[in-house]
């Protein structure tokens, strides 16, 4: 049995990890941390036996602790990261694993010495639909993938009616869609074509103003750092693209979440289920005979998982890594995965204000 600790018990702990946490037998949640010190009591409360701490050394060392999950404000990802690292932790740590490519490199390396596993959110490529899409991809059924066109778009945290916390960060500079919602889009992406060679990107403030429409923090004003909308071009090689828009400004949509154009066929997600994990998706098969045997099956679902629940797209990161730790999967939310990623989306911004495509170097 893993014995947990959450590390920040804000919004995103509350509403998309805890759930899951309740529902997992190789894991125990034994010590939750937050600067808060009511956030970490009642996270705390919903797990039998468990500590609330507010001084993150002491929490480090509760006795016993196995693993943390790093919740904290996407800035100070590697930082909290380290230090559980250094204090001989298992650590899954919430998007974007770091802010710099150098420093979540060295994660990388600290978790090799330290013989700790170090996965990185989100969790696409680890739930039920995207494990299928890969399969299908292996199979050769429906070709080669030439084309991927992705969209994660919306008005941003200040305009989510169910969101408690304060919104204000996801539209500093070191947030904004590429690096909140974005992150989606690019991890699927590189995870079904594999790593990406340039990227190039275009980009503004489009709306630079918010009100806070719903919660505590309702009424509040909000200054836009960030761009707001991004349009965002990936080269793979041998003829093999991307195209992504990551945007704050968009009041809604009913484009797919993500479109896969292979030379057999083409795979479709809808946006209104992007967020489950065990979701269905739209096939289009391509016939080349004179018969013309070919056309859309709707709503295929992947085979049932056998690994128990389905949790949200957010869910099967914990799932994952408890699961890896037990040793009944292979790490596929890979830090080395998210470090890619990561130098697209600083690449993103250096391509936007440089105005011309950039080579990438990381690789996974």
């Amino acid at each position: 049995m893993t014995k947990l600790g959450i590390i920040g018990c804000g919004d995103v702990a509350f509403r998309s990890y805890f759930p899951v946490l309740e529902q997992l037998g190789d894991a125990q949640v034994v010590a939750c941390f937050d600067t808060v010190a009511d956030r970490a009591r009642r996270a705390a409360a919903r797990f039998p036996g468990a500590e609330a701490y507010t001084a993150y050394e002491e929490f480090l060392a509760h006795p016993g602790l196995d693993a943390v999950i790093n919740l904290t404000p996407a800035p100070l990802h590697a930082q909290v990261t380290e230090a559980a690292l250094r204090a001989g932790k298992h650590v899954l740590s919430e998007k974007p694993i770091a802010s710099k490519v150098d420093d979540a490199q060295a994660l990388i390396e600290l978790a090799k010495e330290q013989g700790l596993l170090l996965l990185a959110a989100p969790a696409v490529m680890a739930t039920p639909r995207f494990k299928w899409v890969k399969r299908l991809l292996a199979s050769g059924r429906i070709g080669s993938p030439t084309l991927a066109v992705a969209q994660m778009a919306t008005m941003g945290p200040a305009s989510w009616r169910e969101y408690t916390g304060d919104p204000t960060v996801f539209y500093s500079a070191a947030v904004g869609p590429v690096v909140d919602i974005g992150v989606y889009a690019l991890h699927a992406v590189t995870g079904l074509l594999g790593p990406a060679r340039r990227v190039q990107a275009m980009g503004g403030i489009a709306i630079p103003e918010r009100t806070v429409l719903a919660g505590p923090h309702a009424g509040k004003k909000i200054q836009v750092e960030a761009n707001d909308h991004v349009l965002i071009h990936l080269d793979f090689g041998h003829s093999r693209f991307a195209q992504v828009l990551a945007s704050f400004a968009v009041p809604n949509s009913k484009a797919p979440a993500i479109e896969l154009h292979c030379t057999g066929g083409t795979l479709s997600l809808d946006i209104t289920r992007w967020y489950e994990g065990y979701g269905s998706i739209d096939v289009y098969l391509e016939d080349g005979s004179e018969l013309g045997v070919e056309g859309w099956i709707n709503g295929l679902y992947p085979p049932l998982p056998d690994e128990g629940p389905t949790f949200s797209l957010i869910g099967y990161g914990p799932a994952h890594f408890v699961r890896c730790l037990a040793g009944k999967e292979e790490p596929i939310l890979t830090a080395e995965h998210a470090t890619h990623v990561l130098e697209i989306m600083n690449k993103i911004g250096d391509s936007i204000r440089q105005g011309r495509a950039l080579d990438l170097d990381t690789s996974f």
